[in-house]
């Protein structure tokens, strides 16, 4: 047999070929074809069989132009990551805003419906009285006339029957035995046909209803207003002398102009715009905003001396194109000499500092508007929003002044509650659906106001109760928040008190010690605590008991330390000892003296009176200490409507919250 001789490149199994992987520098035009070079021109790699297509072309070496395109790259990459921040900060501001939206939204959900549900009590109410008013007339009619048919029924019986009596004995034989009887007849019949009946009618059958409903559906039709703009701030601008020519002394006037996301004008007003003229240092020089009602707004500030201001024109707390403003302020003798840009200049100084947000005189507008229409403001006044002039009483009662209307400037309130006086003149108001607090002299002048719309700590939702301690501090009850707040004399933010604890708190007072009195109206609960939060006691339950309440508003401490609580629902004024134990109780429901229909402010005098506001009947009386009527005092010169917080002045008046009239009013007092 052969040997089978096998070839050298012959083999049992299948011979794989290694190939070389392609390399990645391979001309896109040439296969096989190594790419080394770059036409800047065409952007494309070059192989040697490339060259002569773009010998008139730059070129440059492949690995550079790699290089110089990662770096771009990488510079692209960047810049794009660097962006990330400010989405993430825009991103979650305007998740806070569409909160702040829908918190607005549940705040107004629920005013409308308390709205309605009071216009339903109040006709409920109504109904019931002309119910009752129609029983009575109706009672008193059927009264005279029932009588009147009963005297004719008795006087128609007696009639038929002496007539038949008198037929019969006719019928009868005439003799002596009858003669006695027909003689008594005939007295009888001589009596009955001289008795005067009341044959005419004494009442008529007169019940008709009045309904005069015509103009009360027209007003029910036009009930309330939802009030909005579109206005952004990143469109907005200010244009204006004020910007261009500032002269110590002399009103200044900028116009605002705002706009919607897409730079339209707004064709409305109502937005809530913020104007603050600050100097390097902070303090707050005042200044007056008009609404023109049509998107445009002015703002006229006066700068009492010359140097270097800030303007910042703020809507919706942000600042809109160009703000803040650098202003700087000449005397007039300077700007005669020389009015040109360079003596007064205004420029975009969005770099510098922003003013504190804790002067009350910044004068920060917030929350809703719930169907009000802010008034236009007289450009002659020296305050931001214009409060509107104390209004001296004509008739003669206790009324001194009043202060405000409906509105979100300065010296206007929407929903106004709490009212706190302080030792040093002043008069602070909580301005609930403003989200601020406004402070005024004793004679009604305004001085400062803060407050910053919000669900934060610092910021107010819908404070209810003011007071001040004796250190200077502004307390103030949140009731949205479910909180109380501690802000210095000043308006900035120091701490809060009560978070997870409350529930609703709606009035605050301090007691001797200095410790923070907490009425909280849905817990229906009095919580006392230090200023620094902690908790000393609490008392009271939900209930109509001695130790219960039923909507507990406002506190008031005598000079026992005692505390004074007035108990909306069950329409009483009780006092507590510090620890919880009662000492007293009285009134009750009605409109007598010493009743009440939902009693809310209190306040006690150096002699240990006690002043209530008298919510649903709309009067304020005044109680002894031991709880016995004493008077009222007269506001009937112009009534009250609603009244909520009351407090007495330094100076020995009362001043109260006139919530339904969006004022608050102040009365002479004989303590």
């Amino acid at each position: 047999m052969e040997a089978h001789q096998h070839s050298p490149d012959s083999s049992s199994e299948e011979c794989t070929v290694l190939e070389a992987p392609p390399s990645k520098n391979t001309c896109p035009q040439h296969a096989g074809k190594v790419a080394d070079l770059y036409c800047s021109a065409c952007e494309c790699a070059l192989c040697e069989d490339c060259v002569s297509d773009h010998e008139d072309h730059p070129q440059v070496p492949l690995s550079q132009a790699l290089e110089q395109h990662r770096t771009r790259l990488q510079e692209r990459l960047g810049a794009v990551q660097g962006r990330l921040p400010q989405i993430s900060d825009a991103l979650s501001f305007v998740k806070e805003i569409l909160q702040q939206l829908t918190s607005q939204r549940a705040s107004i959900e629920e005013d409308i419906q308390s709205s309605f549900e009071d216009l339903h009590k109040q006709l409920d109410v109504r109904k019931s009285v002309l119910l009752m008013e129609l029983e009575v007339t109706y009672g008193l009619k059927q009264k005279v006339l029932q009588a009147q048919i009963d005297s004719l029924v008795r006087g128609e019986g007696d009639i038929t029957a002496t007539c038949s009596q008198t037929e019969e004995a006719l019928a009868g034989e005439a003799c002596v035995a009858n003669l006695q009887v027909e003689r008594e007849l005939e007295e009888k019949l001589m009596e009955l046909a001289g008795l005067r009946f009341p044959c005419q009618p004494q009442e008529n059958d007169q019940l008709d209803l009045v309904m005069e409903t015509d103009g009360l559906r027209k007003s029910i039709h036009n009930l309330g207003t939802i009030v909005t703009t579109s206005a952004v701030a990143s469109q907005s601008e200010a244009m204006g002398t004020g910007l261009e020519q500032c002269i110590v002394g002399h009103p200044a006037s900028v116009t605002i102009v705002t706009r919607d996301k897409s730079g339209g004008a707004c064709k409305s007003g109502n937005a809530i715009l913020s104007a603050e003229v600050f100097t390097p240092d902070g303090s707050i020089v005042d200044g007056e905003i008009v609404d023109h009602k049509n998107g445009t707004y002015e703002f006229v500030y006066t700068v009492p001396k010359e140097g270097h201001f800030s303007l910042a024109l703020r809507l919706y707390d942000q600042h809109i194109k160009g703000s803040p403003f650098k202003l700087t302020i000449t005397r007039a003798s300077e700007a005669e000499l020389d009015v040109s840009p360079s003596t007064t200049t205004a420029t975009n100084s969005a770099a510098n500092a922003t003013p504190s947000t804790g002067s009350s005189e910044g004068a920060k507008r917030r929350g809703k508007s719930p169907g009000q229409k802010k008034k236009g403001s007289k450009r002659a006044s020296s305050a931001l929003g214009t409060p509107r002039r104390k209004t001296q009483n004509p008739i003669e009662d206790d009324l001194i002044f009043k202060i405000g209307t409906k509105g979100r400037n300065k010296g206007e309130f929407t929903n106004l509650q709490g009212v706190a006086a302080s030792s040093t003149g002043r008069i602070l108001i909580a301005d609930s659906n403003n989200q601020c607090v406004q402070i005024f002299s004793n004679e009604g002048e305004f001085k400062s106001r803060f407050g910053v719309r919000g669900r934060s700590p610092g910021q107010l939702q819908r404070p209810t109760g003011v007071a001040v301690h004796p250190c200077g501090d502004i307390i103030i009850a949140d009731y949205d928040n479910k909180w109380v707040s501690i802000f210095t004399c000043e308006g900035k933010y120091k701490a809060k008190l009560g978070s997870g604890r409350l529930m609703g708190p709606k009035g605050v007072s301090v007691d001797q010690k200095g410790h923070v009195i907490v009425v909280d109206n849905k817990a229906c609960t009095v919580f006392i605590f230090q200023l620094t939060g902690k908790l000393i006691t609490k008392f009271g339950s939900r209930g109509n008991g001695d130790k219960q309440f039923a909507g507990p508003h406002f506190a008031a401490v005598n000079h026992n330390n005692e505390i004074i609580i007035t108990d909306f629902h069950n329409h009483s004024v009780k006092v507590f000892t510090p620890e919880g134990e009662l000492v007293l109780k009285f009134g009750s429901k009605g409109e007598g003296n010493g009743q009440f229909n939902a009693p809310t402010g209190v306040a006690v005098d150096v002699n240990g009176n006690i002043i209530v506001a008298d919510w649903g009947n709309s009067r304020i009386q005044v109680f002894d200490g031991s709880g016995s009527f004493l008077s009222y005092i007269n506001t009937s010169a112009d009534p009250l409507y609603g009244p909520q917080g009351l407090a007495l002045t330094s100076d020995g008046h009362v001043v109260v919250a006139d919530s339904g009239n969006h004022c608050f009013k102040v009365y002479r007092y004989l303590q």
